[in-house]
Formats: C-alpha cells, sequence, structure tokens
C-alpha cells in the first residue's frame, strides 16, 4: 500500500482500465452507462464492472464509481435500482457524486463504500469544507477541490478541512473553460448539458471580437472557405490547453488532507492512462532522483494529450491555459497536412506504428476525419491520406495523433484481460429498490399567511432606483455601500455562484455588515455558503429566510430534501431543466420553490479573463450566436446577447405549485443589442 497520495486513473472503456491496473494505478474512476459526467466515454454495465472490480481488488487497487450527473425529478427510481445493484454486485470502494440525491438514495440503498463529493459540486471555499464535513459526518469521506486554485489555495483548503474528510486534487487532464458545475453552454446551445456529462464544447469552436456590422460576413467567410484559422480575428478563445502540473506535483506531497492525485481522461485510450500513471507514480515515488524525474517528463509528452499548462498552480507565476496562437485539438499534434505531386500525405514530426490513430482538423469542423495507420512510418517519413469526404482536409490542415496500442501495452492488457475473464460474471438480477421520495411542504414562514406567489427583480446595483419590497439585489463591496440608503431587510441579498478562498474573508465581512444593518433575506449560489450563516452546532441568527439559488443547481425532490435538512427555507430550481420536468418538480418537494423566469442568464462563469476579448464588448460564433463578457470580482461571466424568457409560463407555473418568480436583469453594455429570440430555453425539449 502506499503512504502517498494515491494515483487516481480514468477509465472510460475495458482496455483503459486494464491500463490502469497494469501502470499500477492505486484507484480508477469511472462511469455507467447513465448518470455519469462523461457520457461520450463508452462506461459500464454492471456486468462488465463486476469482474473487472474484482480484479482491481486483488490487485490492491479502489474502484470509484462516478455517478456526478445533475438528476432530473425524473431519474430517482432508475438511479437508487443502479446503487442498489452497484452494492449488490460491484461492491465499488466509493461513489464520486455532484448532486446531493445521491446522499438520499445512497442511505436508502444502504450503499457500503464511501461518498466523494465531485468538483461539480463546486466547493471552492475552505470554510465550506467545515460545513461539510460537520454536516455530512460519516457520509461525505473526500472533496474533489477545483482545478483553478493553486498551491497557497489548496494549502488553505487542507487546513480547514477536520479530520473526518480529506481532499482530491486534480494534476493532469483537459481543462474547462467555465469552472466545473457553472457552465451552462452547451445546454444552452441545443439542451445537451455539461452537467449531465453531455457537453458539446462550445468554448473550443472559433469566435470573433468583430463589430457587430461584421458579424454576417465573418459567418459566411467560415461557412465558404477551407480556411484554418487564418481568416480575420478567428480564434479559439476560451479553447484550454491541459492541465499537466509534471514535476510541481511535489509540492503537493507536503498538503497533510491531499489524499488523492487525480489524472482527467475517461475519453482517453489505454496509451495516455498508462503513460501518465507511469510517470506520476515516478514523480511520487522518486520525485528526488534527476534521471527519473526526466523519465517522467518523457512518458507525459508522449501520451497523446493537448499541450501543458501550470495553470494557477504557482501563484507567483500564473499561466493562463488559453493560447489563441496555438493547438487545443485533443491528441498530439504531429503534422500537417501537405501535397506532394497533387496528391495529400502527412510527413511526421513523430514515428507512426502501425495501428496509430490520426484525426485530420479539429472536431468542429465538417470536414474533420480519423484514419488509422496501416505501417510503421518513421520521424519524417510519409504517410499517403485518403479521404471518404466530398471535401477533403485542406492543406495545413493539423494531424494529431489520438490513440495508439503499443506491442508492450498491449500484451500487457491481454494478460490482465485473461486473467479478468477468469472472474465470474455475476447474472445480475433487475433490483426492486423504490425510491422514497420527501412529502411535499406545508404553508409555513413567509408562505404561512400569504402563499399566493410573488416577483423577485434582481440587479446588480440600485442607483438612482426605488426600491420595493421584494427587490433582489446582488451583494458586493459596491451594493453594500448602498445599505444605509435602502430597505435592507426586505431586500433579497444574493450572493455570487463561486467564492474562492482568497475571497472568503472579504465575503464574511459583507455578509456579516449586511446582517448587521437588518437583512433576513438571502439566496446562496452554493449550498456550502450556508457555512457564512451557520455551523452545526453553532447558534444560527434567528429569523433569516435563506433560499438555495439556481446556481446551486438543484433539479429533483431529494436535492430539495437535502437543502432542508441543512436548513434552506426554499430552493430557486435550476433553470436547465425542460416544462414536463419543471412541472413534476413540486409534486414531492419538501421546501417552497421558486424559478428564474426571465432575464440574462450567463453561458458559463470562468476564472479565466480571455485575452484578446474586450469585457462588455461583442463576439460571435460561427452560427453568429452572439455574447459579451463581464468581470464582477474574479469571476468572468459570459452572456448571451439574448434573455432567458419564459414568462408566458408562469400562471402554469404557479398552479404546478411554485411560489417566486425571478427576474435577473444585468446592466446592457451599450455596445451590445439583445436580440428577439425565443429564450425557452429548455424547456420544449428533453434534456440530455
Amino acid at each position: 500500500m502506499t503512504h502517498g497520495p494515491l494515483i487516481l486513473a480514468p477509465a472510460g472503456n475495458k482496455d483503459s482500465f486494464l491500463a490502469a491496473l497494469a501502470a499500477g494505478a492505486d484507484a480508477v474512476y469511472c462511469g455507467l452507462k447513465s448518470f455519469s459526467a462523461r457520457m461520450e466515454a463508452k462506461n459500464f454495465s454492471i456486468e462488465e464492472l463486476a469482474p473487472l472490480t474484482q480484479l482491481a481488488h486483488d490487485r490492491g487497487t479502489e474502484v470509484y464509481i462516478a455517478l456526478n450527473s445533475l438528476m432530473k425529478p425524473g431519474d430517482s427510481e432508475m438511479a437508487g435500482k443502479l446503487l442498489d445493484q452497484l452494492n449488490r454486485w460491484v461492491k465499488p470502494d466509493a461513489l464520486i457524486i455532484q448532486d446531493t440525491a445521491l446522499l438520499q438514495l445512497a442511505e436508502q440503498t444502504g450503499f457500503s463504500g464511501e461518498i466523494h463529493l465531485s468538483t461539480l459540486a463546486a466547493a471552492s471555499f475552505p470554510t465550506a469544507l467545515k460545513l461539510i464535513g460537520e454536516s455530512f459526518r460519516h457520509r461525505i469521506t473526500r472533496v474533489v477541490i477545483p482545478r483553478e486554485l493553486g498551491i497557497d489555495e489548496i494549502k488553505a483548503m487542507s487546513q480547514a478541512c477536520p479530520p473526518n474528510l480529506d481532499l482530491e486534487v486534480f494534476i493532469h487532464g483537459a481543462l474547462c473553460y467555465g469552472v466545473s458545475g457553472r457552465c451552462y453552454w452547451s445546454s444552452y446551445m441545443g439542451g445537451k448539458s455539461g452537467l449531465r456529462g453531455r457537453c458539446v464544447q462550445p468554448c473550443r469552436r472559433l469566435y470573433t471580437p468583430a463589430p457587430k456590422s461584421d458579424y454576417e460576413r465573418e459567418r459566411d467567410r467560415l461557412k465558404s472557405g477551407n480556411k484554418i484559422g487564418k481568416e480575420r480575428g478567428h480564434k479559439r478563445f476560451f479553447s484550454c490547453q491541459d492541465l499537466c502540473l509534471d514535476v510541481l506535483v511535489k509540492a503537493l506531497l507536503a498538503v497533510p488532507k491531499v489524499r488523492a492525485w487525480k489524472i482527467e481522461g475517461r475519453k482517453k485510450g489505454p496509451h495516455y492512462v498508462f503513460y501518465t500513471v507511469k510517470a506520476y507514480r515516478i514523480l511520487r515515488d522518486h520525485g528526488g532522483d534527476t534521471q527519473m524525474k526526466k523519465t517522467a517528463m518523457e512518458l507525459l509528452s508522449q501520451a497523446l494529450g493537448r499541450t501543458g499548462t501550470h495553470y494557477y498552480f504557482l501563484p507567483q507565476r500564473p499561466w493562463n491555459p488559453v493560447d489563441i496562437n496555438g493547438q487545443t485539438g485533443s491528441g498530439l499534434l504531429v503534422g500537417r497536412v501537405k501535397i506532394v505531386k497533387q496528391a495529400p500525405c502527412l510527413i511526421p514530426r513523430e514515428e507512426l506504428l502501425s495501428g496509430d490513430v490520426l484525426r485530420i482538423g479539429y472536431e468542429d469542423k465538417s470536414w474533420h476525419c480519423i484514419q488509422k495507420v496501416s505501417k510503421y512510418v518513421p520521424k519524417k517519413g510519409r504517410l499517403n491520406l485518403k479521404f471518404s469526404s466530398r471535401t477533403p482536409p485542406p492543406k495545413d490542415a493539423p494531424v494529431f495523433l489520438t490513440d495508439r496500442l503499443e506491442k508492450t501495452l498491449e500484451e500487457m492488457i491481454s494478460g490482465l484481460e485473461t486473467e479478468r475473464v477468469k472472474k465470474q460474471t455475476p447474472q445480475v438480477a433487475p433490483s426492486d429498490f423504490h425510491a422514497r421520495l420527501p412529502g411535499k411542504y406545508k404553508n409555513t414562514g413567509i408562505f404561512k399567511k400569504n402563499p399566493v406567489c410573488f416577483e423577485v427583480h434582481v440587479k446588480r446595483n440600485t442607483r438612482g432606483e426605488r426600491l420595493g419590497d421584494r427587490s433582489g439585489i446582488w451583494l458586493s463591496s459596491e451594493s453594500a455601500k448602498s445599505l444605509s440608503k435602502i430597505p435592507v431587510s426586505k431586500i433579497w441579498w444574493w450572493l455570487p455562484p463561486v467564492i474562492w478562498p482568497d475571497e472568503e474573508k472579504k465575503w464574511k465581512t459583507l455578509i456579516d455588515l449586511t446582517l448587521k444593518k437588518g437583512a433576513r433575506n438571502f439566496v446562496l449560489n452554493s449550498p456550502w455558503q450556508m457555512a457564512f450563516f451557520f455551523i452545526p452546532g453553532q447558534n444560527r441568527e434567528k429569523g433569516l429566510n435563506l433560499w438555495a439559488g439556481p446556481f446551486c443547481n438543484i433539479a429533483n425532490t431529494l436535492a430539495v430534501r437535502t437543502m432542508s435538512d441543512m436548513g434552506f427555507s426554499g430552493v430557486i430550481v435550476s433553470p436547465e431543466l425542460g416544462g414536463r420536468d419543471y412541472l413534476q418538480l413540486p409534486k414531492h418537494s419538501p421546501l417552497p420553490l421558486g424559478i428564474v423566469i426571465s432575464g440574462n442568464w450567463p453561458l458559463c462563469i470562468s476564472r479565466i479573463l480571455p485575452e484578446n476579448l474586450k469585457t462588455d464588448m461583442p463576439f460571435a460564433s460561427p452560427r453568429g450566436e452572439q455574447a459579451w463578457i463581464r468581470q464582477y470580482a474574479s469571476n468572468t461571466y459570459i452572456y448571451p446577447n439574448w434573455e432567458l424568457d419564459i414568462k408566458a409560463k408562469k400562471n402554469t407555473l404557479h398552479k404546478a405549485g411554485y411560489s417566486i418568480f425571478v427576474h435577473l436583469i444585468e446592466p446592457l453594455p451599450k455596445t451590445v443589442t439583445l436580440k428577439k429570440r425565443p429564450g425557452i430555453w429548455n424547456w420544449d425539449l428533453n434534456l440530455l
């Protein structure tokens, strides 16, 4: 058993799982074919996982199952049955969850393993860990912290970590532009939710910071030609390089509560898994040996990932992970399409092996294609390219090596496969589990005397405006300056979707000041922000009306039940759901519900301010979709130039049981004109 942090390997298919074992991973995490945050990976059935888990356990390797998807109202029954079958037939060491409904289902099914809180749950500041440790004692044992944290922030998280909790830190793999759990870009553009593992990666597209009058012309340029990245202004402004801490991981060895080093990559092949696990095992166990460090770095350079970045790990040398002049296609860039004697070919920068998989072009290009190498090609040799598409890739199109299975690794996997088939594959019986849903709430608190609905208009500031009894204001240093001039006790004060470790003291001071002035109504946009108001075992200030806000991503009644157990007065539900889901949710809700029915909802929230794009200036996608950037404190918001608008559904929603209707009003830049288009988001869609 290792005495250092566990090396946690990804596995999206059987060969990658076996490659992780061959490389000596201490733990492997994988997903099922449902409720996984990486649904584009092949993932596993219960029958497939059982013998693999037996094999892993025989070798002293732990297995974690990622059930880290957002759950809709009708998902509880199916998720509970899967959890029951996992517990009976697979017996994994832990679950990785985003949705707190899984806490209720784990209790109902008697799940015997640990529960780890996913990075999608956005536990992003130190005091949050104290709350989690106290509120979910013996239920949540590990928190996966955000990728955006630097080493000093990780140390602060570690110091705040209670004895019954430990931390998991990402050390390698793909980076999202948006903060995990705070990106709605894919869902907003067509019903495929990143919170449900189906992100279509709109952040990796080309965008244009052109003046509004140029949008159509620039869009037409993209549609009409085969030019690659040379169109004026078109850049991948939000497409991140991969995280690669490489030799810097030695700094994590001294952080006591960091129990696991996590490698991202459940969509990657066995080559990537094997090389990254081997490299980080060397850096953990032999990081003081110069020659061994060189070996590890060589392994990482050949792992077929994107160019690496240390991101924000070193606070004195922060590294913007977006390089608009570099390549951020997945895989290792091995060259570009050349035309020799009127025939397309590749002169590779690296040797190519028989069986290597190449991708020509970026995945968002209609002409991109996959080609398998049929024979060995030496470095600077020549590989003829054959295209079946009517529109072949143009000259200079990038070519990426995305997967390979060299003979040595293939033999290792084959040997482990022989061991696996000897394990008994269970005849998995259907589960007879039935989820116990909570009962509907009774009118209490602010709804006891007046259960009718009301509306809250939420604004950034209130300069020169007359405020009503139920106005909403985003709490900030600026809005706090007006506390003596406004009816503080009647305002609904909104907290931000993300609070970072270095901001915690500032927010604590702002909240305490607002409470001292008489504030009673707060909307918390992370469940863990409850830590600013109440820690179990301490007296809570009476008369507070605390609601879980829409960025808490609450989308089912079991998650609402968890919010009730934590002390929330009500929940403003996730805006990602479809109409059928919204109308079903109040039937068993143990708390009053609210919903955002209009206004400016962000595509995503990030800690990265894009280079070469100005705040409050419009930019456009290849399809002509327009957006703008706004920065508040340390967070960057990306807003589309059309509003969410389901006001026409208000009466239907009220009859279904919703009590509060929210309008989010963002100050519009002078350079941006809102587009008139339906803003119903996923109302008519069955959210995927």
